[in-house]
């Protein structure tokens, strides 16, 4: 299907475009009085996520709001420990809990690699978005890197200190090799069913990276995006966009920009312009505003626009966006004079 707007896919692959295109993470969610109405109607987050049609009606919502020139899947990165049996679910104020999280070498050993039919209704979410968007922009799929999923299976949620995590990695590294290569296969499968159900591009979001030393993301998170990127290559998917973002790694932006993807995320604690000098003209760079920016009064949001736009310059390959996701006490009005100053700044 033609799309009506490309630019977020021009972006990526660093051609020139009449302006910057925009898209937030979380753009779908709970800022959104209409995501909460369904998010009510549904009962649970797991419900919500599981039914195509609920995913897709909150996928939409953002776009009939504001003119975002991408939609991303509504999913979560820990659908892939469901689908290897650890029972994921939601702990009202407490975040995500698995029933079964991995606590031993067996439990590692016999986990399964899931197809991506296993995640069906992921693949069903994305095929009928795409139906319903009829071509006016782009999809994205998802997934969480290796490195980020290992550790809510081990931690059993988030965690302030990874500490059960990082001793696996210390004490037992063959174990730890073993468990992230499985989800990098996993991860694999998972992304090409994606492609392969509508999605124009993929993120993998890898959100702990930062909490690595240098030397311990080369081996333990970098390795294994690679083995993802390489994976869809050798699958026939490389024109597909693959954008990785590690939150809190710029020290390795540079590596991140070798492994062959098309574009890499920013948080927002490096300056664009500093991280166009790491990563070269190898890849697009989506960011990276920081999301409390959208707490602050109107002008001051237009002037942060402004200022990550003319840092970036005159060059082909951004994508804005936040440096992070969307908060649930966001105002939406404050997304709309985001999305109408990176509009009105950026057009050539």
């Amino acid at each position: 299907m033609k799309l009506e707007n490309d630019l977020y896919l021009r972006a990526l692959r660093r051609e020139k475009t009449e302006r910057t295109p925009v898209w937030l993470m979380r753009q779908a969610g709970r800022y959104l009085p209409e995501y909460r109405a369904v998010r009510a109607k549904a009962g649970d987050f797991m419900t919500l996520a599981s039914t195509p049609e609920m995913a897709c009606e909150v996928t939409i919502q953002p776009l009939e709001r504001f003119p975002l020139d991408a939609a991303i899947i509504f999913s979560d990165i820990l659908t892939i420990p469901d689908a290897m049996g650890l029972g994921l679910y939601f702990e009202p104020g407490e975040g995500p809990k698995f029933n079964s999280p991995i606590t031993n070498s067996k439990q590692i050993a016999d986990l399964p690699i899931p197809e991506a039919e296993d995640l069906q209704y992921v693949m069903d979410a994305i095929e009928l978005t795409t139906k319903t968007l009829r071509g006016r922009v782009p999809l994205i799929g998802f997934s969480g890197s290796p490195w980020t999923l290992l550790t809510y299976m081990i931690e059993n949620g988030g965690s302030k200190t990874y500490a059960k995590s990082k001793a696996l990695l210390y004490k037992t590294p063959e174990l730890a090799h073993q468990l992230l290569n499985k989800l990098a296969q996993s991860i694999i499968k998972y992304l090409i069913g994606q492609i392969q159900s509508g999605a124009s591009a993929v993120q993998v979001f890898d959100s702990w990276g930062g909490v690595l030393s240098p030397a311990d993301f080369q081996q333990f998170s970098l390795q294994y995006m690679q083995q993802i990127v390489d994976g869809l290559k050798a699958a026939g998917c490389g024109d597909t966009p693959i954008v990785l973002f590690s939150k809190g790694a710029n020290q390795n932006l540079t590596a991140l920009s070798q492994t062959g993807c098309h574009g890499l995320g920013l948080d927002w604690t490096i300056d664009i312009s500093s991280a166009r000098k790491l990563t070269g003209d190898r890849v697009a760079l989506q960011g990276n505003l920081d999301p409390a920016t959208l707490y602050a009064p109107d002008d001051f949001i237009q002037q942060a626009v402004k200022k990550v736009l003319d840092e970036y310059g005159d060059n082909p390959g951004h994508v804005f966006n936040l440096g992070h996701g969307m908060q649930p006490d966001m105002d939406p009005e404050k997304v709309a004079v985001l999305v109408e100053a990176v509009r009105t700044y950026s057009t050539k």
